[in-house]
């Protein structure tokens, strides 16, 4: 009788584990899902802003979610599959396809911590020479309305703050009609709104100290484009 009863016990521990592992699996690959969302929401509605940029980073950070999020609904589908049909072949597979995701986070994770800094400098340096040097030229439209539209989304003014535009070629030319930052700065748009750059008229922010908002892209990227290319903590204090 006490064989019969350990047999039983061990076989409802079996299910329960089996039932347990399906459950995670199933989070997995709803995670993945949700991760390669973010990386085609991230192509699809902020790619105005891949012009403002000195590299691909932010193109190639969109394709390492999409990747990720693909591999990572692959692995728990395979998860699922060998729970069900519990073949040895599926389970391997699924704990190869499990050791590469933890690779791949540990490589990427060594990877941010030693090139964040660099990579952050590079943006910040960039983004000031764009604002500075191309906005509304001919020729650089594109530039101009991703630059327009990060003001507009993100609250802010300049790369660092609204003084960026004193040294821009835009507004010591006679095309700025007065200006002293363009339109896209003001809190309110109006018709040549940016003459006026009293605080109650145009975003004050300092960039640059809405970093550390979020864990994630303090470390990672500059000022106003932190916000773009982590995809989270949207708010900007005005």
């Amino acid at each position: 009788m006490s064989a019969m009863y350990k047999d039983d016990q061990d076989d409802w521990m079996t299910v329960c584990l089996k039932y347990l592992l399906f459950v995670f699996n199933v989070l997995f690959w709803v995670g993945g899902a949700a991760v390669m969302g973010v990386g085609i929401w991230t192509l699809i509605d902020k790619s105005d802003y891949l012009s403002l940029l000195a590299s691909s980073t932010f193109a190639v950070s969109a394709y390492i979610l999409i990747l990720a999020g693909a591999l990572v609904m692959v692995t728990g589908f395979l998860g699922c599959c060998a729970v069900i049909r519990e073949q040895r072949s599926c389970l391997s597979t699924y704990f190869c396809c499990l050791l590469l995701i933890f690779l791949i986070e540990l490589v990427a994770g060594v990877l941010a911590y030693v090139y964040y800094q660099r990579l952050s400098e590079e943006l910040k340096q960039h983004l000031n020479e764009t604002m500075t040097e191309n906005y509304a030229q001919p020729g650089k439209e594109a530039i101009t309305l991703a630059v327009d539209r990060l003001q507009q989304d993100f609250k802010c003014c300049g790369s660092n703050n609204s003084f960026d535009w004193l040294h821009s070629v835009y507004m010591t030319s006679a095309v700025s009609e007065g200006r002293v930052v363009p339109d896209s700065c003001c809190k309110t748009i109006t018709t040549l709104c940016g003459r006026r750059d009293h605080p109650s008229n145009i975003y004050k922010t300092e960039v640059g100290g809405t970093i550390g908002k979020s864990s994630f892209n303090s470390k990672y990227v500059p000022n106003g484009l932190q916000q773009t290319l982590s995809g989270h903590n949207w708010t900007f204090p005005q």
